[in-house]
């Protein structure tokens, strides 16, 4: 039968307060009337906690106990787990981090070592199949023809370049001289034009040595002995001819036809670099250029096609294939870059006739002697040099260096460390003045009257008169 006493209190079961119940403190959980209740039993009270007890509800009241101060305990609790979390978490993050990138360093080695292998066994492999022509090269040819000499010239026969080039390459030959007939000692190199196909050849004077030995360099490397037919200093045209050989003569344009502006190339061997072209125009013509090393006059054509020493006895050729000049490096400026000059044919081709004739220029004369004129500042300290003195002021004349015992000058009272201070009366300083005061008026065999000087160290100055013959000059070499 069911007890009427218990009354339903909305969360639970409440007895009342006059029945005889017993609750524990702690649990607050209800014990039926009928139940005897266990003796209490004495027992040890726990150690005091520095914490505050759980809060719980009173059981009469259902009150909160304690909730304040567990509150405010919890929160610092919460906080702190919370930094200790924090912590962790970063801790953990560091050593992802740390695991990562030893990874990433890890795979950043492996991944370059597997690579750099790969590349030599793969250009191992690459070579040896470039050796065994397992790779490809494309290559083809011009077509057919296309460097027929036929298509590098127009219907009115001018040439390109390379058809220029073309139509003179087996005109030029290299020169080589050398001063023993064992060819053990080679002085000078240089080029050479055919003049036809007997074997005679048109180049410088100053490649050549009026007592050496010369060989030729044909553009298909056959090699002659060149004889020394006739040289002419003065010009610096010399012809050698060769025998037994088969050689395409040149052909020789007009130099009168010239025009400024018109293109031009130059053909010879520089340094031994056989059949070098060069291309330019013609800068001026009619240009009186004088040798530097005989001070002859020339009239010549200026050109900026590069004209280098070993071009020397080459060809200035225009764009018909014609040979228009004749280069030279002693008419070539040292002073200034891409000024080139080359002796006219028109001028060159009398003094190659006549060669070829005599074997010398006739009407050349010799006297006798080596001197060192007053053009240049240089030369005159040259002079002060060779006096061991000063000059004195006003003075001028042509110094007499050395004098040749074989010719006729020798026998009068000229003696070397004198001056020559004019010819018939007519002052002289340069050499110029006295090639032109002796050849307008003289001539091989005739006599000259000089004036001549002896300068002492103190000043003085004694004047005497001589008379000498002009020697002929058959050598070239003056």
């Amino acid at each position: 039968m069911e007890d009427n006493n218990n009354i339903y209190t909305g969360g639970g079961i409440v007895p009342p307060a006059s029945a005889n119940t017993s609750a524990d403190s702690e649990s607050h959980q209800y014990v039926p009337k009928h139940e005897k209740t266990p003796e209490p039993q004495e027992t040890q009270a726990p150690p005091p906690q520095n914490r505050p007890r759980k809060p719980a509800y009173d059981s009469f009241m259902y009150e909160p106990i304690g909730f304040d101060e567990y509150d405010r305990i919890s929160a610092a609790e919460i906080k702190a787990d919370e930094e200790r979390k924090e912590r962790k978490l970063r801790t953990a993050r560091e050593r992802i981090f740390l695991i990562l990138f030893s990874f990433l360093v890890l795979f950043s080695f492996i991944f370059c070592f597997v690579g750099i292998t790969v590349d030599i066994i793969r250009s191992k492999q690459h070579m040896k199949a470039i050796g065994s022509g397992n790779v490809v090269l494309y290559q083809n040819s011009k077509p057919e023809g296309a460097n027929d000499l036929a298509n590098f010239v127009d219907e009115n026969g001018r040439y390109t370049t390379e058809g220029a080039a073309a139509a003179v390459k087996e005109s030029i030959v290299e020169i080589y001289t050398y001063s023993d007939p064992f060819r053990s000692s080679l002085k000078n190199t240089g080029s050479g034009v055919v003049l036809s196909d007997d074997g005679y050849i048109v180049t410088n004077a100053h490649v050549l040595l009026a007592d050496g030995y010369h060989d030729i360099h044909t553009s298909d490397n056959k090699v002659y002995n060149a004889k020394v037919i006739g040289r002419d200093a003065k010009t610096d045209i010399a012809v050698i001819k060769v025998n037994n050989a088969e050689l395409k003569p040149a052909i020789l344009g007009n130099s009168d036809e010239v025009m400024v502006g018109e293109k031009v190339i130059a053909v010879g061997n520089p340094a031994g670099l056989s059949n070098t072209v060069t291309d330019g125009i013609v800068s001026a013509t009619g240009r009186k250029i004088k040798s530097d090393s005989t001070g002859f006059e020339m009239n010549c054509i200026q050109t900026n096609a590069d004209i280098s020493p070993g071009n020397s006895g080459g060809a200035l050729v225009n764009m018909y294939g014609q040979v228009i000049g004749i280069t030279s490096s002693k008419y070539v400026s040292s002073s200034y870059e891409g000024l080139g000059f080359a002796i006219t044919i028109n001028d060159a081709k009398p003094i190659i006739e006549e060669l070829i004739s005599n074997g010398f220029i006739g009407g050349r004369f010799r006297i006798g002697i080596t001197l060192i004129d007053m053009s240049r500042e240089s030369k005159l300290e040259t002079i002060r040099e060779k006096l061991g003195f000063d000059i004195p002021e006003g003075f001028t004349g042509i110094y007499i260096d050395a004098i040749d015992e074989k010719c006729d000058i020798a026998n009068t009272e000229l003696k070397v460390g004198d001056f020559i201070t004019a010819i018939n009366g007519k002052s002289v300083k340069t050499y110029d003045e006295l090639y032109d005061t002796i050849s307008v008026s003289y001539g091989p065999g005739d006599k000259v009257p000089a004036t001549c000087a002896h300068v002492d160290k103190d000043g003085t100055i004694d004047y005497y008169n001589i008379e000498f013959e002009l020697m002929p000059d058959t050598s070239g070499n003056f």
